[in-house]
């Protein structure tokens, strides 16, 4: 399927994305593959816990570009600071990723976490 505009239906029917990051010292763009979530009407890009490249680059350069369904997206990211908004990425029925309460915790307290805003469209 391609995606010819930003539909957010279609958007949260892929649940692995590539996203392009840019590298935070060399500029280059950096490309992985990775999760996101469609959680309240937002698109939030998570992983497990641990310090990881492509969170330290978007915290210094907050431009990316999101890839998916055949589609190039610009974007900006932000990081999600909130618990609160944290915790709902983890309650999701698509981020099964826990067995305990303890381990859900963990990955509300110390998972990178980042919101891509489309600019509203």
């Amino acid at each position: 399927m391609r995606i010819d505009r930003l539909d957010p239906e279609v958007l949260a029917d892929h649940l692995t994305i590539e996203l392009t990051t840019f590298g935070r010292r060399s500029g280059r763009p950096r490309r992985i593959e990775i999760w996101w979530f469609n959680v309240d009407g937002r698109f939030v890009i998570t992983g497990t816990p641990g310090k990881r490249d492509w969170y330290a680059n978007v915290l210094a350069n907050p431009e990316v570009i999101v890839h998916v369904a055949g589609a190039d997206l610009s974007a900006r990211a932000r990081p999600v600071s909130d618990p609160a908004a944290r915790a709902r990425v983890f309650d999701n029925p698509n981020a099964g990723w826990y067995s305990s309460q303890a381990q859900r915790q963990r990955l509300i307290d110390e998972s990178p976490m980042i919101e891509v805003d489309f600019g509203g469209k």
